[in-house]
C-alpha cells in the first residue's frame, strides 16, 4: 500500500541556521520553497529519491506534551565516514558509533533546534535485514 516515508516537518525557530546545518552539514539540497504574503512559508530539501524534509519557519517553537515526536533517522552506507565528515564541518556527535541491540551501527546528533537525529548503518546480518525475508 505505502512505498515509503514522503517527507518529514519540522518548525524551525531560525530558518538560517537550520538551512546551514540541513545543507552544509548533512548535505540536503534545496528542492523548492513556498511563499506565503512574500516570505518564505516553507522550505522543501531533498534528501534522497522521492524522500524530502519540510521546513517551517516559526516565530515560537511549541515544545507540547501531546507531541510524539522522538528522532528521525538517517540511513548511511559507511556510518564512521559520514561522522567524520559531520565532524569536520564543525557540527558536535553527541553520540559516537556504536553497535545498536538490532545489530546495526548508530550514531546520534541534534539539529539546531534539538530534534534528535540518529544516523545508521544496517548491517547485512541486522534484524532489519534478517526481519526483510518475513514480510
Amino acid at each position: 500500500m505505502f512505498k515509503g516515508i514522503g517527507h518529514i516537518a519540522f518548525a524551525v525557530s531560525n530558518l538560517e541556521k537550520s538551512l546551514e546545518f540541513y545543507e552544509k552539514i548533512l548535505g540536503f539540497k534545496i528542492f523548492f520553497n513556498l511563499e506565503r504574503d512574500g516570505k518564505i512559508f516553507l522550505v522543501y530539501l531533498k534528501i534522497s529519491e522521492d524522500q524530502y524534509l519540510e521546513l517551517f519557519p516559526q516565530k515560537e517553537i511549541s515544545q507540547a506534551e501531546n507531541q510524539n515526536f522522538m528522532h528521525i533517522c538517517l540511513i548511511t552506507d559507511d556510518i564512521f565516514d559520514t561522522v567524520r565528515k559531520i565532524k569536520d564541518k564543525g557540527w558536535q556527535i553527541d553520540v559516537e558509533p556504536i553497535l545498536g541491540v538490532d545489530g546495526n551501527y548508530q550514531a546520534w546528533i541534534e539539529d539546531p533546534d534539538g530534534n534528535r537525529i540518529e544516523i545508521m548503518q544496517i548491517l547485512p546480518d541486522s534484524l532489519e535485514k534478517r526481519g526483510k525475508n518475513l514480510c
